[in-house]
């Protein structure tokens, strides 16, 4: 299991928000570039960047940032956030982006993600951001009646190089994954799960290591508020 530190864009600044809402943010940095090149000094293998205006509206607003990330660390980078068409994840692509990752619109035309991952095979995944069991979507505004685990087999079966799973009422909460929800996850899919939401300390990685074939861990508000070490919590996954 890797341990992956999230950035997240809005106007320009790493922010939090608190259980996805946009009027609950807080600003962690003026300067993402720096952030990720911290991260990336630490010993991060993979960088999770989240353009939190482009997830809201639809329309990235950070690419300058995004790009001056890219152009600062070594190691990939996976990007999600208002990407929702083939183009958009062209272009990423070409600016040197990873891994892309489509949410809202892998609920709304799951063609265009089945096209996208044919097109670009294992640079497109699929974040399914879930409350009660429900998948979320437009930046986590709207909730849908789609189930999440049977939203991901299908997604899967779309050709996804992985998802990404999100207990919405966990993030930003530092209260601790919801393990079931995330076992299950994984349990059901023979594609790499990474976990994102809650986590607040080494427990809760420790915890995540006990889920046999849990491919990684986002973490984010944990690591700026101090309450886990990013170096601390990479040697503990390294056990797994």
């Amino acid at each position: 299991m890797i341990v992956i530190p999230a950035i997240d864009l809005k106007d320009g600044k790493c922010v939090r928000l608190l259980q996805g809402r946009k009027e609950d943010v807080t600003v962690y940095s003026e300067d993402p570039v720096s952030t990720a090149e911290h991260w990336a000094g630490l010993g991060a293998e993979l960088l999770h960047v989240v353009d939190l205006d482009g997830a809201f509206t639809g329309v990235q607003k950070n690419l300058e940032v995004i790009k001056a990330i890219r152009k600062a660390i070594d190691i990939p980078v996976q990007l999600g956030g208002g990407i929702r068409d083939i183009q958009r994840i062209e272009k990423l692509i070409d600016l040197g982006i990873d891994r892309t990752i489509i949410g809202t619109s892998a609920a709304s035309d799951p063609d265009m993600l089945k096209k996208a991952c044919e097109r670009f095979p294992g640079k497109v995944l699929v974040g399914i951001d879930a409350k009660d069991g429900k998948v979320a979507i437009k930046g986590w505004e709207e909730v849908t009646e789609l189930d999440a685990v049977s939203f991901a087999k299908q997604m899967q079966a779309n050709g996804t190089a992985g998802i990404i799973y999100t207990d919405i009422s966990r993030d930003g909460m530092l209260s601790g994954p919801n393990i079931e929800a995330m076992a299950k996850m994984v349990h059901e899919l023979d594609i790499p799960v990474i976990a994102s939401g809650g986590v607040s300390s080494i427990d809760d990685i420790e915890n995540l290591m006990k889920i046999n074939d849990l491919w990684g861990v986002i973490t984010g508000k944990a690591l700026y508020s101090g309450s886990l070490l990013l170096k601390d919590a990479i040697e503990a996954a390294k056990k797994s």
